[in-house]
């Protein structure tokens, strides 16, 4: 009995080591802080107060007009992604006929990009992405040099249905912090599903360790709260609803608890991507491409891509 009780104990241990946040950041992405430190960017304007109300809340909404150094490309993104509208026209209808479709697939939400789009860093996705306020909030928010691990625009199609997966409210799991930013490429008010958040739930929060009343969800597995049991953990009245007209951004550690996409009356455009640590163990949902060029990056955007 002595024995086993010992092996359970010695057991805890070692998980709660493997586990900590102490581990995570000085020894799994070590390099990644010191990198970081070397260089470390002095944030001013907005985009330090994206930062600071990321570190309390765990969510920050601003604009492209407000934030962006360079307006002129969410002007090109937003282009490019009617232009890919148009041209799949055809496949998103068809999708949008099997968007009440229950089981693992997100049916409500078209991929405009395709599952796994090609990295390409000329692209307005990449370049997006990697542009300095993004990623210097991204690198300040975790206190280390990030990689980018997912982009993609996705098409949220109104459905009549119960809420299921990302429509429930969840953590996500890919890191210890996660930081997606979420732009707005229509209007989006309580009836296009608007991303919402419960404040200070994330790791650096002051509700971090509160878990909510959760059920595993038929089909998928995975642990999903109702807004009923959301409630007890903060009122809805205290909850962040991302409205906002197209232009908006959205910065959320989606470790806190969050949940969207379930319109109502009218589809939500927007592009999102996904910045974690080095350590992360969360896949890249795009392909690499031979001969990638990185002629015009410099090191903390090659570092974002994870190229050697």
């Amino acid at each position: 009995m002595v024995v086993r009780q010992l092996k359970s104990n010695i057991k805890q241990v070692s998980k709660t080591v493997n586990n900590s946040p102490l581990k995570w950041r000085y020894i799994d992405n070590l390099p990644a802080v010191r990198a970081f430190r070397a260089q470390k960017p002095a944030l001013h304007g907005e985009a330090l107060r994206v930062l600071e109300e990321m570190n309390t809340n765990g969510i920050a909404i601003t604009t492209a007009d407000k934030l962006l150094e360079q307006p002129g490309l969410f002007a090109e993104l937003s282009a490019t992604v009617q232009q890919y509208e148009q041209e799949r026209a055809a496949a998103i209808t068809e999708a949008r006929q099997n968007a009440e479709e229950a089981g693992q697939k997100k049916s409500f939400i078209y991929e405009l990009l395709d599952r796994k789009p090609a990295l390409d860093p000329t692209s307005i996705w990449v370049r997006f992405a990697l542009q300095k306020p993004l990623l210097e909030i991204a690198n300040s928010y975790f206190g280390m040099l990030t990689h980018l691990r997912f982009f993609n625009v996705w098409h949220t199609f109104t459905t009549t249905s119960a809420p299921k997966r990302s429509q429930l409210w969840h953590r996500d799991p890919e890191d210890h912090l996660i930081l997606k930013v979420f732009v707005y490429l229509t209007d989006v008010d309580a009836g296009a599903g608007p991303l919402t958040y419960v404040p200070t739930t994330h790791p650096k929060g002051k509700r971090s360790g509160v878990s909510a009343e959760s059920f595993k969800e038929q089909g998928h597995g995975a642990l999903r709260s109702e807004d009923e049991q959301m409630s007890k953990v903060l009122p809805a009245d205290q909850w962040v609803t991302g409205v906002g007209e197209a232009g908006t951004i959205i910065f959320g550690d989606t470790r806190g608890y969050h949940k969207g996409g379930l319109a109502r009356t009218h589809d939500r455009i927007m592009y999102n991507c996904m910045y974690v640590s080095p350590a992360s163990k969360a896949a890249e949902l795009f392909t690499r491409q031979p001969n990638t060029s990185l002629v015009e990056l410099d090191g903390t955007r090659i570092f974002a891509l994870n190229m050697p």
